[in-house]
């Protein structure tokens, strides 16, 4: 259960790391509400398939203009050489059969990885086990009020210390991106949730591990279109997604940072960093986390 109550939302303004789209800092209210301590897992995701039926959208056949392909999903593939870190083509990969029973692909499996948080899942397919499960998806308020324990004034999950200052707190890329990961963290690819402390609500993996899935629309100007009182009243998010660089590519909010996140490269393992991500697409270091109203808890499992 997560107290609700105010808090300031989005990075302050003298933060040299935070990108505009996490401007400008803003007072926001959010209610009460249940979440889940950690990401969701491959077991758990294994365990609404099987009841369910359900296939995701990386199992399914892709239609395109220009023919049918064989289901997929993109996978991470780190390249022995970059030029300059703009073209992400340098080390995501399409590779079929790809999804979240096989994450990297024909002959791997979900199975000797079942308590990693579930990967290749879309928007769609996150809402389908949400609802399963009589929950939600977190807005990127509740979200970001739970990453900082209650809004407390914080730039990471764990307090304000580095991630490469002192004991490990959580996994990301650890060296240069994206070529050498020393993996002092323990881990190349996704850790098993609970790996590393929780914060201090008692929620984990709030930081990098992969990022999560979030119920809002994206669009950069979102906390500065935000006129009136009610606007900050539990915020839901743009009516629609807005993206300057592909506008016409619906795209969700993803918050948290991943294992490929990298003081070098992308620090969105602070709690401020939003990033959009397109509505229809999975890949191997995204997953997601669900919440629950208290209205509609009422001892349901």
């Amino acid at each position: 259960w997560v107290v609700g109550g105010d808090f300031h939302m989005g990075a302050y303004e003298d933060d040299q790391e935070a990108l505009p789209r996490e401007k400008p800092r803003h007072l926001v209210r959010v209610d009460g509400f249940y979440m889940d301590v950690h990401e969701v897992t491959n077991a758990q995701y294994a365990e609404f398939v099987e009841a369910t039926g359900y296939v995701t959208v990386a199992e399914r056949t892709v239609e395109m203009p220009n023919g049918v392909f064989d289901p997929g999903s993109m996978v991470f593939e780190p390249p022995e050489a970059v030029f300059g870190l703009r073209d992400h083509g340098q080390w995501w990969r399409w590779r079929e059969a790809a999804c979240w029973r096989s994450p990297e692909g024909p002959k791997t499996t979900w199975e000797n990885r079942a308590n990693h948080p579930v990967v290749h899942v879309s928007y769609e397919d996150a809402v389908a086990y949400a609802e399963w499960r009589n929950c939600r998806l977190p807005t990127e308020a509740e979200w970001e009020y739970a990453a900082t324990s209650g809004g407390e004034g914080m730039r990471f999950p764990w307090g304000n210390v580095p991630p490469d200052v002192g004991e490990v707190k959580c996994n990301i890329w650890d060296g240069v991106f994206p070529t050498v990961n020393d993996a002092k963290d323990g881990h190349v690819g996704s850790a098993p949730v609970m790996t590393y402390a929780p914060n201090r609500l008692g929620l984990w993996d709030l930081g990098g591990n992969v990022w999560e899935l979030c119920a809002d629309w994206y669009a950069p100007g979102t906390y500065a279109s935000m006129e009136s009182d009610e606007d900050s009243c539990n915020p839901r998010g743009p009516s629609k997604s807005f993206d300057p660089l592909e506008p016409e590519v619906p795209k969700k909010v993803m918050r948290g940072g991943s294992f490929l996140c990298n003081a070098g490269y992308c620090s969105s393992y602070r709690v401020t960093a939003r990033m959009p991500v397109a509505f229809d697409t999975g890949t191997s270091h995204i997953g997601f986390r669900c919440v629950r109203d208290s209205a509609t808890f009422n001892g349901k499992e």
